[in-house]
């Protein structure tokens, strides 16, 4: 049976913006998976599969500096990798190497860092290595992570993000494709 909402319970303007979104985008996660050991232990390694956002733009009003992140790797722009979001544009950025100097994020810049804090810098493949990346390389936000059949959870993002996500999460998770997707350690 079709819920019947009451005028004001919502607006014109998020019923469009809803309709729209389904309607061109469908749905609005995918799932992608990980390689690697950057992103341990908030996600799998050496494998991980994860349910990421898909964004409409990629700029400080649809993430936000905690987010972890799908974006085109800046080594090799046919590959993906995932990083948190560590600074934006404005962003003033200083190093503990007092060779380097400081310097501020400029606009449409942002600065992404692994998550495993056992990997050395050069090892870690993030800004440390590779510098500033365009925002526009950012193309989802990971909302979900499944590391093994029994562990998986929500990915610890901004307050900002987690509150924008949480509908879309209850909606579009299905652990079960997770699992039968899911490259398993051997």
């Amino acid at each position: 049976m079709m819920q019947r909402f009451e005028r004001g319970q919502v607006t014109s303007g998020e019923a469009i913006d809803a309709i729209l979104k389904n309607f061109f985008l469908g749905k609005l996660t995918y799932l992608y998976w990980t390689r690697g050991e950057e992103m341990a232990p908030t996600i799998g390694a050496p494998r991980g599969t994860v349910l990421v956002r898909k964004l409409l733009a990629a700029d400080p009003k649809h993430v936000f500096t905690g987010d972890v992140v799908v974006l085109r790797d800046p080594m090799k722009s046919y590959k993906y990798i995932v990083r948190r979001l560590a600074a934006i544009e404005g962003c003033a950025m200083c190093s503990k190497d007092e060779k380097e100097e400081p310097f501020v994020l400029e606009k449409n810049q942002c600065w992404v860092l692994s998550d495993n804090e056992n990997l050395k810098p050069e090892e870690a493949r993030d800004s440390r290595n590779f510098g500033p990346v365009p925002m526009t390389n950012i193309v989802g936000r990971v909302i979900y992570s499944m590391r093994t059949a029994v562990d998986h959870g929500p990915v610890q993002n901004s307050s900002s993000s987690v509150r924008e996500d949480l509908l879309v999460l209850e909606i579009e998770l299905d652990v079960e494709e997770m699992r039968r997707t899911h490259h398993f350690q051997v």
